[in-house]
């Protein structure tokens, strides 16, 4: 892919920096390339930016498609509008043409036809009142003359929103796809045993799932809707990690957690932003199964189930399939809260 260019480069930085101490300081020892601790440290640092970048995706497309959905409404209030703006110019040109010939209807002049001054009085009245019906007119005619006007300012705001969000959806494909090459390009140079030690926080137990999507039977604790929401995201291990993805053939993290949780009759949020705030906050140590896990910074950008046992099933980048994973220390120094449907 084209967004994979640079990849290269960003692999020589990251060994560069490494390695920069060997160079400054003349006790230390030169080593050419990094250790697999070493590795893993930028491996965990290009997963965490891999899952924030796919949230930020997430939240674009929300927003390119909520404009999308509000652009579809405006366009069709645009049309409304014309019609009865069409409909009131009529009126308004009629009277238009009145004032320019200097026609008063209200005028004593267009009485003359009255046969006495009870059918006098009875025409001028009526006369007065389509002249007050004429003005009133008018005074609609330019309210929705101002309406329509506001609608296609409207329209031009949300197209622009619209197209930024797109743009942003773009931009945060084009990175991740570019993080997870060179997590690659970091990997294919150790041997398998180096592999293991620099995956040993990020890899994915696929539960017996292998990559076939064959999926994998929930055995622990959880009941209720709960155990419902285990079992169907236990039925997804080995499926593959989706960019963006909502199912069925594969998902993203909070892709996943919504299915879950909506195969339990509970709607959630489709993003991490979102899904944090929809339920009751518990501590880590009072987490149950089902619970939403969310890990990396203030805004979580990752979603979990806790599956109790102190396992997880989630599905965390596209280097991987969805599986299981045991929450050790880094998951535990990088949570930030857990929330109950």
């Amino acid at each position: 892919m084209s967004a994979f260019r640079g990849a290269p480069g960003r692999r020589a930085a990251v060994i560069a920096s490494i390695c920069l101490g060997a160079f400054l300081f003349p006790s230390a020892v030169a080593h050419a390339e990094p250790t697999a601790d070493e590795v893993r440290e930028e491996i965990e640092r290009l997963e965490e930016e891999f899952i924030e970048l796919n949230a930020t995706y997430n939240e674009a497309k929300e927003t390119h498609e909520a404009a999308e959905e509000k652009l579809e409404t405006l366009l069709e209030d645009i049309e409304e509008a014309e019609e009865v703006v069409e409909e009131l110019s009529s009126g308004v040109r009629s009277l238009a043409n009145a004032a320019y010939t200097g026609v008063d209807l209200t005028s004593p002049t267009q009485l003359i036809g009255a046969t006495g001054p009870e059918e006098a009085l009875e025409h001028q009245a009526d006369l007065t009142y389509l002249s007050d019906q004429q003005r009133a007119g008018l005074d609609q005619y330019l309210e929705e003359l101002e309406h329509l006007e506001s609608l296609r300012a409207e329209v031009e705001a949300t197209e622009e929103s619209a197209a930024e969000a797109l743009a942003e959806a773009e931009e945060a494909t084009e990175e991740a796809e570019a993080a997870i090459a060179e997590q690659e390009e970091l990997l294919s140079e150790l041997t398998a045993e180096e592999q293991a030690v620099a995956t040993e926080n990020v890899s994915t137990d696929t539960g017996g799932g292998g990559g076939s999507g064959g999926g994998a039977s929930y055995t622990g604790p959880a009941s209720g809707n709960a155990r419902v929401a285990l079992d169907f995201a236990y039925a997804q291990i080995g499926k593959p990690y989706i960019w963006g993805g909502t199912g069925p053939n594969g998902y993203d993290c909070s892709g996943l957690t919504q299915a879950a949780w909506r195969a339990a009759g509970v709607s959630l949020p489709r993003t991490t932003y979102d899904q944090i705030n929809a339920g009751q906050r518990v501590s880590w140590e009072n987490m149950q199964p089902g619970d939403l896990m969310f890990f990396y910074g203030a805004s979580p950008s990752h979603v979990g189930l806790y599956a109790g046992d102190n396992v997880m099933v989630h599905a965390s980048t596209s280097s991987r399939p969805i599986g299981t994973v045991t929450l050790n220390d880094y998951y535990r120094a990088n949570f930030v809260a857990a929330v109950r449907p």
